[in-house]
């Protein structure tokens, strides 16, 4: 055997950033306390409580920095992102601007693909993170796009949408999961009965619907889903093709396609919400809050309302844990301005009725106490 005979590639030079990188993203993380889990102003006379995990409290103001912090350690202990690696994502919302943070923080270049219909506000809470922004005219051609970016500068396309479920470690490790169950402890009913999540990427759903199993909690999943969206049909006909091609108007759920990470499998039950509902129950609730909450989290409280009167119809008590996912401060002149409502033909005058019964007699149409 020659010298010629034996080669060698040692690219272990590297892992001095990887090392560095990981330290980084928990030490940050080691830095926050957890997301507190809010009581909803429920009458006691009820015997069930509601319970917001309230993720709005994070550094970049949403769930998706949960999301964000899980891809990026995925992606670094995969190999996939290194020093001077360009991160891509497709995305116009919380996940960019998250993404951007863990971006800016290990030093590296962060690109968010995005209709150029963005608004304004958007792109700068993505921008003031150390991001830059993509524009595309057909936003059917986002991942096409990403995926040419990624290539173009040799960076690594994150792909939120394929990556969500798997990135997280369901199992435990201080997921959002745990960490529900971890606060309930000393509750008066600990293990809820239901959990409430929409679905953006999938991944959170997946998520809780795993970890619901593995603990062997009596916990059911209710996953509520707006208007336009592929999850609820995709779960209604057992497909992983279902597609509407339509977007949603509530930003941070709901798909025109069924995405890889959503596991339909591991979820009980799903509502389709209209967005009428989401947008009423958004204020009714930041009303009774004393704070704006997001129109996500009004999709989330509409259906946690649903089982808690189902709960007291049937004459049980118990607990019921939901999202709140973002405050309502980015939607200012969106789901709190009544002239965008009215522009975009919403009315909400049958879901404010519907609400405002609730709260003084406890029934939700189909349920009757």
């Amino acid at each position: 055997m020659t010298d010629a005979d034996c080669v060698v590639i040692d690219r272990s030079r590297s892992r001095d950033w990887v090392d560095n990188a990981v330290r980084l993203i928990e030490a940050d993380a080691q830095r926050s306390a957890d997301t507190h889990l809010l009581r909803y102003p429920l009458p006691p006379a009820w015997g069930v409580q509601l319970y917001l995990k309230d993720e709005s409290t994070h550094i970049t103001g949403s769930l998706k920095h949960r999301l964000a912090r899980s891809l990026f350690l995925y992606a670094i202990c995969n190999g996939w992102i290194t020093e001077g690696t360009t991160v891509i994502e497709a995305s116009s919302g919380s996940t960019a601007v998250s993404e951007a943070y863990f971006a800016k923080m290990l030093g590296l270049d962060f690109v968010a693909v995005m209709p150029r219909s963005t608004s304004g506000a958007k792109v700068a809470l993505i921008e003031a993170q150390g991001g830059r922004c993509h524009f595309i005219d057909r936003p059917p051609e986002i991942y096409s796009e990403a995926r040419r970016l990624a290539v173009e500068t040799n960076g690594h396309f994150m792909d939120q949408f394929t990556h969500a479920e798997r990135a997280t470690d369901w199992r435990g490790n201080n997921n959002i999961a745990e960490s529900i169950y971890q606060q309930m402890a000393r509750e008066e009913h600990p293990v809820p009965e239901w959990i409430v999540m929409s679905a953006g990427t999938g991944g959170t759903s997946a998520t809780l619907g795993r970890y619901i199993r593995y603990r062997r909690h009596a916990t059911r999943l209710l996953v509520v889903d707006p208007e336009n969206s592929a999850f609820f049909g995709g779960y209604d006909t057992n497909s992983c093709d279902y597609a509407t091609g339509l977007p949603s108007r509530i930003e941070g759920i709901g798909r025109p396609r069924v995405e890889p990470s959503f596991v339909g499998q591991v979820i009980d039950r799903m509502m389709r919400v209209p967005d009428a509902a989401s947008i009423a129950t958004m204020r009714h609730a930041s009303s009774a809050l004393g704070r704006r909450v997001g129109g996500s989290t009004g999709t989330n409280l509409w259906g946690a309302f649903s089982v808690v009167a189902e709960m007291i119809a049937a004459g049980r008590s118990g607990s019921v844990v939901t999202i709140l996912c973002d405050g309502g401060e980015r939607y200012a002149d969106t789901y709190y301005d009544d002239r965008w409502v009215s522009a975009e033909g919403i009315d909400l005058t049958g879901p404010t009725a519907l609400l405002d019964e609730f709260a003084h007699t406890r029934v939700w149409p189909g349920h009757t106490a």
